[in-house]
């Protein structure tokens, strides 16, 4: 397994635990193996983050397509204001994801890579990967198969606080970031804090 889709759900205000229902039954309905859902706490809010996994891209897309066809995609338009739909595929060096209690809190950040600069951002976090995961684990990073050339990270952590030590430490250690890693990014940058919904199969 190694394409993934992140969906964005932006939702009315408090709107997270109204559309929990429907979203549940939308995916028990559809393919590929769900892997988590968390709603923001830093960051955008009233958004929720939905990561499947799928072997093909074929399947992505049918999945894709049975969104987008829907009377009620996500089983939860009453509550929506926005969706999101993204195409990723995993770095070729890392595991496929793994569900389990890694959290409670997961980072997602995304970095904007310049226009010919994924290959180059795939081999310098090759080289780096394995000395960051020292500090704390990597549940994945991947690459966008549809807009804008980008790289999409998640992160979890027991608390901020252990996310701002594993940072420091990885960083005074000269484990991150990857070496000459910037040069091959855009200063467009994001990072949002989320936490597990009660039905997310990663905690």
């Amino acid at each position: 397994m190694s394409y993934y889709e992140l969906t964005t759900l932006d939702t009315v205000i408090f709107g997270a635990g109204k559309a929990s229902p429907g979203i549940q039954d939308w995916i028990a309905g559809g393919t590929g193996r769900f892997l988590g859902a968390w709603g923001t706490d830093i960051g955008t809010l009233n958004r929720v983050f939905l990561l499947r996994g799928f072997d093909s891209l074929t399947e992505m897309m049918d999945e894709r397509e049975r969104a987008l066809m829907s009377a009620d995609p996500f089983g939860c338009t009453e509550q929506l204001v926005r969706l999101t739909m993204e195409s990723y595929r995993a770095l070729d060096f890392l595991p496929p994801v793994e569900t389990g209690a890694f959290g409670p809190v997961y980072e997602f950040r995304t970095y904007r890579a310049k226009i010919n600069g994924l290959h180059e951002l795939v081999a310098k976090w090759r080289d780096a990967v394995p000395g960051r995961e020292e500090f704390s684990k990597l549940s994945v990073a991947m690459y966008g198969l549809d807009g804008e050339p980008r790289l999409t990270q998640i992160w979890p952590y027991a608390s901020l606080e252990a996310r701002s030590e594993a940072r420091a430490h990885s960083v005074a250690e000269g484990k991150w970031p990857p070496k000459d890693g910037p040069a091959s990014l855009m200063p467009e940058m994001t990072s949002q804090i989320a936490m597990p919904l009660p039905f997310s199969p990663m905690t």
